[in-house]
C-alpha cells in the first residue's frame, strides 16, 4: 500500500483496505502454488527432523519472529518477518540440537535469496522507471502539482517544482502554513482517448494488488509451516488461518509502518510508484512460484530505494536507518529464539 498512500493516489484507509483484501486473496492462493515454502520454513534440513518434530522447537521460533516484529512494528520499522522467521530457526536450532544446524542450508537455501532479492530490486528498478518516463514523454502525457491543504485543493502548478517552490509559485492568502500542506503530482493528457490520469490511477491500483498479494502468497506459506509440527492439523487450514491473521494485523497495526514506507524513504508521484510495485510484486511471485524465501518488505524497500536514487529524491537518513534495523533482526530474532527455546520446555 505505501505507493498508493505515498503519492496520494488513495488514502490511508482506502489504500489499506485494499491492501488486506488482496493480501487476503494472495494467502488463499498460497493453498495451491507455494507448497515449497511450507517445507523449507517447517526447519527441515536446516535441523535434524526428531527437533523439528518436538511441539518446544516451532514455538520458541513463533515467539522469537512474532515479538521481533511486533517491537519493529510498534517503532514503525519496515523489517522482514522472513528475517526475523530465520534467526528465530537458527537461534532456537542452535541450542536444540547437538549437531547444531546446517549451514550450507542456511547460506544457499536462505541467505542467498534474501541477501540478493532487494540489491536486484534496486536494479530493476533504477533501470525501469527511465523508459517509461520517456515513453509518457512521447505521448505528450505531462505533469501538473496539486497543492492541498487538508482535503482541499488550494492551487495546481505545471510540472513538479517540488512542494515549497510550488506553494511559494500561488502565493495565495488563503494557504494557511500551520496546516497541513501537501502536493501530489497529477497527469494530464490521454492515452488512446483515456485519461491518462484515470488509466494510471486505475494501473496503480492493480500493482499494488499485485504488491498485496504477492506478500500474502509469499509469507503465509512461511508462517503456516510453524503450525505443521505433528501434523495437528491440515497444511489447508493452517494457511487460511494465517491469512485471516495476517490481514487482520494489517488493519489494526500499520500505520507506523504505512508512514515510513509512504512517505519516508522517497518522494514519489503515482508513475514512480507503479514503477515500483511493478518491480516488487514480479519478483515476490516468480519468487514464491520457486519456494525461494525472499522478503517482501526488502524487496518493496529495494524498489522504493531505486526509485529514489533515479529521480534524486531518496530520504538518506530514513533509507540508512531502515538498513540498520534489517542487519538488527536476524541476530535479535536469533537470540530471541535461542531464549525461548530454553524457557518453553520448562514452562510447558
Amino acid at each position: 500500500m505505501a505507493t498508493l498512500f505515498g503519492s496520494g493516489t488513495a488514502s490511508y484507509r482506502r489504500s489499506l483496505l485494499w491492501a488486506t483484501v488482496t493480501t487476503a486473496l494472495g494467502s488463499v492462493t498460497a493453498l495451491f502454488v507455494a507448497r515449497g515454502l511450507l517445507a523449507a520454513f517447517s526447519g527441515k534440513g536446516l535441523v535434524p527432523p526428531e527437533i523439528v518434530a518436538t511441539p518446544s522447537f516451532p514455538t520458541a521460533v513463533a515467539l522469537a519472529a512474532g515479538l521481533t516484529v511486533l517491537l519493529a512494528s510498534r517503532f514503525g520499522f519496515p523489517i522482514s518477518t522472513t528475517h526475523a522467521l530465520i534467526g528465530g530457526l537458527v537461534g532456537a536450532g542452535l541450542v536444540t540440537s547437538p549437531d547444531g544446524i546446517n549451514t550450507s542450508k542456511l547460506l544457499s537455501g536462505f541467505l542467498l535469496p534474501l541477501l540478493t532479492s532487494p540489491v536486484i530490486a534496486v536494479g530493476l528498478a533504477f533501470g525501469l522507471y527511465p523508459p517509461l518516463r520517456f515513453l509518457r514523454q512521447q505521448m505528450k502525457v505531462t505533469q501538473e502539482t496539486c497543492i492541498c491543504v487538508e482535503e482541499r485543493v488550494v492551487g495546481v502548478v505545471p510540472g513538479t517544482p517540488g512542494m515549497m517552490a510550488a506553494a511559494e509559485s500561488l502565493r495565495l492568502p488563503t494557504l494557511v502554513m500551520d496546516d497541513r500542506v501537501r502536493c501530489h503530482v497529477r497527469y494530464r493528457g490521454s492515452v488512446l482517448g483515456v485519461s491518462a490520469r484515470s488509466l494510471l490511477d486505475n494501473a496503480h491500483y492493480l500493482s499494488a494488488g499485485a504488491v498485496s498479494f504477492a506478500r500474502g502468497l509469499n509469507d503465509t506459506p512461511k508462517i503456516a509451516a510453524l503450525l505443521l509440527v505433528g501434523q495437528a492439523i491440515s497444511p489447508e487450514l493452517a494457511i487460511v488461518g494465517v491469512g485471516f491473521v495476517i490481514a487482520t494485523g494489517g488493519l489494526l497495526a500499520s500505520r507506523r509502518v504505512a508512514e515510513v514506507m509512504s512517505h519516508k524513504v522517497t518522494d514519489m508521484n503515482p508513475g514512480q510508484g507503479f514503477a515500483a510495485n511493478i518491480v516488487t510484486s514480479f519478483l515476490v511471485i516468480v519468487a514464491s512460484r520457486f519456494g525461494m524465501p525472499v522478503s517482501t518488505t526488502h524487496v518493496s524497500g529495494g524498489s522504493l530505494f531505486g526509485i529514489g536514487a533515479v529521480t534524486r529524491q531518496a530520504h538518506w537518513d530514513t533509507i540508512r536507518t531502515i538498513l540498520l534495523a534489517w542487519a538488527v533482526t536476524l541476530p535479535l530474532a536469533g537470540v530471541l529464539g535461542a531464549g525461548f527455546a530454553v524457557l518453553v520446555p520448562l514452562i510447558f
